[in-house]
């Protein structure tokens, strides 16, 4: 990874691209990127220190790996247009729905192989958006056409910005669901936690710093200790005390239920 370069510059790859070179995994010098909104991908230079490409061919040439961070649906025509160009170079694919296999076709259907000194090395990796403050959640697909030293590299460089974990091709759909659509389910728990707080009297802003932060701390304290979540909500309710009555209220509510049922509507 001498030189990145970034198709498409979103809210994502904006958060990776200054995620690495702040972190120093390389330095701004050494990344690029191209999106069509040219002022607005000059003004994210500047304020993250890389380089602005002014075409895809321009990115593509200075560049030996290349993050695919477009909307999925303009992948497509960005392979009609670039494929050739992306010989010999690796692919991190960002993209929603892109995954090893996808690239293999889609490739092939353009006369390029995964695999020799002249094929296109493919990773497809799924981020979630507290990547964005460096507590991201990165899933890489087992299945991959990187060389071992440069899938270390990468997987170093992610784990910069969150947590790097590897999951076989079958299950990244749930491992996405879960940590690409949980952020949103996670979220609607603190607005209904800070709404509870502020029905009582707590002013709305601090209503949402100390849910989250409990939120966080839960959350640290899980991954730390690696205690099965169910003993530390034990741990948390005495005998006839007011958590257990809690517990006792959501559960009657259907809590549990509604989580697995918000990933099986996912799912299926």
């Amino acid at each position: 990874m001498n030189r990145l370069g970034f198709i498409g510059m979103g809210n994502m790859a904006q958060a990776i691209a200054d995620g690495f070179i702040s972190s120093g995994v390389i330095s701004g010098e050494n990344v690029y990127a191209y999106a069509p909104h040219t002022e607005k991908l000059k003004g994210n230079a500047a304020r993250i220190g890389f380089t602005p490409a002014a075409s895809l061919s321009e990115l593509t040439e200075k560049c030996d790996t290349l993050i695919m961070a477009c909307k999925p649906y303009q992948i497509e025509d960005i392979l009609d247009n670039t494929a050739e160009n992306l010989r010999g170079r690796s692919v991190i694919s960002i993209a929603l729905g892109w995954d090893h296999d996808r690239y293999v076709k889609e490739l092939a259907g353009r006369g390029i192989s995964v695999s020799g000194p002249d094929g296109v090395k493919i990773q497809f990796v799924m981020p979630n958006t507290p990547a964005q403050v460096g507590e991201g959640v990165f899933l890489f697909e087992e299945m991959h056409s990187l060389d071992n030293e440069e899938r270390m590299q990468v997987m170093d460089a992610f784990s910069r910005l969150g947590i790097v974990k590897e999951l076989p091709s079958r299950l990244m759909g749930i491992g996405g669901a879960i940590t690409g659509c949980g952020p949103a389910f996670i979220d609607m728990y603190i607005e209904a936690m800070g709404d509870a707080a502020v029905k009582y009297g707590i002013p709305r802003h601090t209503a949402y710093d100390l849910v989250s932060a409990t939120v966080k701390g839960s959350a640290a304290l899980q991954l730390a200790t690696g205690t099965h979540p169910a003993e530390l909500k034990d741990a948390v309710c005495s005998p006839g005390g007011s958590t257990i009555r809690g517990v006792a209220a959501l559960e009657k509510a259907g809590f549990r239920d509604a989580c697995i049922s918000a990933i099986d509507e996912i799912m299926n």
